[in-house]
């Protein structure tokens, strides 16, 4: 049964930083990605990572997230900076097989979710 589990999650004021990381029981060396869901709002991608470390974001969160990926320990990361109240939400680790095309929702494995809680 693949697995995938989030941790790193907590609350934070504004402009501070929080780092996610997320553990898989399969290879992490085709597609990963974050998602996040605020309450009351539709899940939504934050960024993702392809095979050979090609990276795609949000427009609401470029400049401010880092994903990466560290395949020999298979671990997901994704460092999050000047964090906003527009932030708030669970975040979501997310699999796939395929190696390329990785924006969009067509992922086979999730993780539980860890929260982000960011206050004004």
């Amino acid at each position: 049964q693949v697995q995938l589990v989030e941790s790193g999650g907590g609350s934070v004021q504004a402009g501070g930083s929080l780092r996610l990381s997320c553990v898989a029981s399969i290879s992490t060396r085709n597609c990963m990605a974050w998602f996040r869901q605020a309450p009351g709002k539709e899940r939504e991608g934050v960024a993702s990572i392809n095979s050979v470390g090609v990276t795609v974001y949000a427009n609401s969160v470029k400049g401010r997230f880092t994903i990466s990926k560290d395949n020999a320990k298979a671990f997901l990361y994704l460092q999050m900076d000047s964090l906003e109240p527009e932030d708030t939400g669970m975040y979501y680790c997310a699999a796939a097989h395929r190696p390329f095309s990785c924006w969009g929702n067509d992922y086979r494995y999730w993780g539980q979710g860890t929260q982000v809680t960011v206050s004004a």
